[in-house]
This record gives C-alpha cells, structure tokens and sequence, in this order.
C-alpha cells in the first residue's frame, strides 16, 4: 500500500474538529499520516486533536497564514504519494480514501480526483443538497465557469501533479516552497486546479459518489458571498497575466456562472434579497447563461423571487427539489 498524507488546517473549529478527525481515523484505507497545521487557532481545537493518541497523526504549530498556507505548511512535510485535503469542519464518508487512490491507480493520467459531496448543516444533518458536476473532461473554461472540485476536502492528489506547479517564494522571512497562492484567502483551490490544467499535462477526473460531507456554516457563509466574488476575480487577473486568451474568451461567461453560484448559496441561506441581486448580475453578466443552462439558471432566478414574497411557498418547493435530487442521484 502506498502512503497516503491528509492535511487538515486548523483555524478556529473547535465544535467540529474532531468529528473531522475521527472520519479519517475511520477510513478503510488505513495508510496515511494526518498532518494537522494548526493556524494560530484561538479556541481549543487544538486541544481536541491533541486528545487522539493514534502514532499517525502529527501537530504542527504555525504562525496564521491562512487556509492556503496551512495547505503548504501540509504539503511541505507531507510523504505520501498522494495528498488528500480535508477542511476542519468538513467529514468524510469511510471509504472516500480507499475509491480515490483505486481512482488514480486506474486513471494513471489523472492528478486531480474528486468526488461528489452532500450539504450538511451545523449539527451534521444533512440538507439533503448535493454537488453533482461534470466528472470528465474538464477543461480550463469549463472550470472556471463550474469549479467541479467544488470544494476543499473532495479532492485527493497525486504529489506530482502539486510538484509540477511548485514555486519558491519569500514570503515569511525566508524562501520555501509554494504549491497554493498565499495571496488568496479565498479562491485558493480553483487557482491551484487552473494551474495544474494550464501549466501541466495533468487531468483533473471525478468519482461518481458522495464520499464528502460539505458543512454550510451559515453564520459566516452569508457575509462572505461578497468576499468570495471579490476574490474570485482577483483568480481572473492572476490567470490573464499567464492565459490572457483563456480570459479574453470565458471571462464574461464565468463570471455569470459564478455570480449564479453565489446566488444558489444565498437560497439555502434563505438570504432571499441577496440572491435576487446575485442573479440579476449574472444575467447582466452575460445574458446567454439562460441559453446555455436554462434549467437551473430559471430556476435560480424563480427561487430568489420566491423566497423573496413568499418564503413559505419556498420552503415547500424547496423540499420537493430536494426529493427530485435525490432521484436523479440514485440514476
């Protein structure tokens, strides 16, 4: 078997920290270290992790440099062949390890494998709202517009592919290895995969399963939609200063399909004037979107409205939509 190392950064998620942990303790892929970077976190979860007596995992302490720096932190100490990222609020179905590494085992092209994730609420409830993207044939447009990865603990990478974008920097006193950009405190993930599609002959390839439970924190989830966009276009300048005909040609469009995104988002924060504003934008944006993905574009803009009038009308709808996912998971 070969090693496996899961990073987990560390900042401030004392209340689900170690049901994080225990999730990859329960894998049945058993050959991995856990490299825990804790960020300067100020609660106690570091405490917590410190209560798991198993010999694989490892603490390390750092100075806050922010999710992306965590993730390098991780990586620099890291030995496994494969590198396996999990958010500290997020958890892990049992067997997500054992279907990655058999994934890119078998698929000796793929860099980037990911999987397919469920929403889950504070208490680990299930929302019943599923990430279900394109699996193959991701392009650099395409993931732009959509990010399938979708979010920071789906995916599983092959070492080579984070060393084949690999830089050297100065950014804390002394040169060291980068593999995430430390300037971004969002976005940081869909800028390391644009950099692996342009840069290198790596494919980024999914697995059709819910093997990641995704936690909406919704406490702090609605005042960084803005945030988000903010920095989701300071990934689009970065990238025209290297593929300034990837952006001349999909800027407009990706942006409509993330402003789209960020309204989605809204809806299951039931920030109902948020997402009416959202989705405005995103058809300002480029019009064509309702052309291109009319279903779920119509349906975006439907949603905001109803939720906006008439919020007890939304919930009943909402629970139908969550059945119809449901059924078209189980296809």
């Amino acid at each position: 078997m070969k090693i496996l190392s899961v990073i987990i950064p560390v900042y401030g998620v004392g209340k689900y920290i170690a049901s994080a942990v225990q999730s990859v303790i329960e894998q049945t892929y058993q050959d991995w270290e856990l490299l825990i970077i804790d960020d300067a976190s100020p609660d106690r979860s570091i405490e917590i992790c410190q209560q798991f007596s198993d010999p694989r995992i490892k603490i390390i302490c750092q100075e806050n440099r922010g999710l992306a720096g965590a993730r390098n932190t991780g990586i620099r100490h890291a030995v496994g062949e494969y590198i396996a990222f999990l958010d500290g609020d997020d958890i892990w179905l049992p067997q997500k390890l054992e279907k990655h590494i058999a994934h890119l085992q078998a698929h000796p092209q793929t860099g980037v494998s990911f999987s397919q994730s469920v929403f889950i609420d504070e208490t680990g409830k299930s929302l019943g709202n599923y990430q279900m993207p394109q699996l193959t044939g991701i392009t650099p447009a395409y993931l732009l517009r959509c990010n399938p990865v979708g979010n920071g603990s789906a995916a599983v990478v092959r070492r080579s592919a984070l060393d084949a974008i690999r830089f050297t920097a100065n950014l804390h006193g002394t040169t060291e290895d980068f593999y995430f950009d430390e300037h971004f405190r969002r976005s940081e993930d869909i800028e390391c995969w644009l950099r692996i599609t342009l840069q290198t002959t790596w494919e980024i390839n999914g697995l059709p399963e819910v093997l990641t439970m995704y936690r909406v924190n919704s406490a702090g989830l609605s005042a960084s939609l803005l945030p988000q966009l903010a920095s989701w276009e300071q990934m689009i300048e970065k990238t025209r200063s290297y593929a300034p005909s990837l952006i001349a040609q999909s800027a407009k469009q990706a942006r409509a399909y993330q402003l789209r995104y960020l309204a989605r988002s809204a809806l299951r924060l039931q920030a109902g004037v948020m997402a009416v504003k959202l989705i405005h934008q995103a058809l300002m944006a480029h019009w064509q979107i309702l052309l291109e993905e009319p279903r779920p574009t119509f349906l975006t803009w439907v949603a905001a409205y109803i939720l906006c009038l008439l919020p007890r009308l939304y919930s009943q709808i909402e629970l139908l939509a969550v059945i119809q996912q449901k059924r078209r998971l189980l296809q």
